[in-house]
């Protein structure tokens, strides 16, 4: 994140705070840390946004080459998973949020997509129960819907 948000930032600005927190959910929990900086005049929103997307913590490092790897190894197209959500404002405010577990309702269909960082040491069944655990927010959700 640092080194996307430092291409728009001025020169010395980009600092990590609240280094690393635990973010708990239902399912879940996150490690955290935010970064801040101040805007370079000559950007705006639009090129802040440009500059962080896709987040890396999707893509993983170096972000073009884990792009290119996802492309080719991931088999189908992630479509709005990763992406984002975001509102602009005309007061120069902006927010937005990686969508990371996400539900399709397409016919009679439902697509769920949720991911997990994989690395060297990575075991195939732990990584298929965190995708499984991150899912289960969206699945249980679906099925109180169903008891409407």
């Amino acid at each position: 994140g640092r080194n996307d948000v430092g291409r728009v930032s001025k020169v010395g600005t980009v600092k990590v705070t609240d280094k690393m927190r635990v973010e708990r959910y239902s399912h879940v929990m996150h490690l955290v840390s935010d970064v801040e900086s101040e805007l370079d005049s000559k950007y705006d929103m639009f090129d802040l946004f440009a500059s962080v997307f896709t987040a890396g913590t999707m893509t993983g490092a170096p972000k073009i080459r884990a792009m290119e790897l996802i492309a080719e190894l991931e088999g189908l197209k992630r479509s709005f998973y990763s992406g984002s959500i975001a509102y602009f404002g005309f007061d120069g405010n902006m927010d937005s949020a990686i969508t990371i577990r996400t539900s399709l309702i397409k016919d009679d269909t439902i697509i769920f997509q949720a991911g997990a960082g994989i690395v060297a040491d990575s075991i195939d069944e732990l990584e298929f129960l965190e995708v499984t655990n991150k899912l289960a927010a969206n699945i249980a959700t679906l099925k109180d819907l169903s008891n409407l």
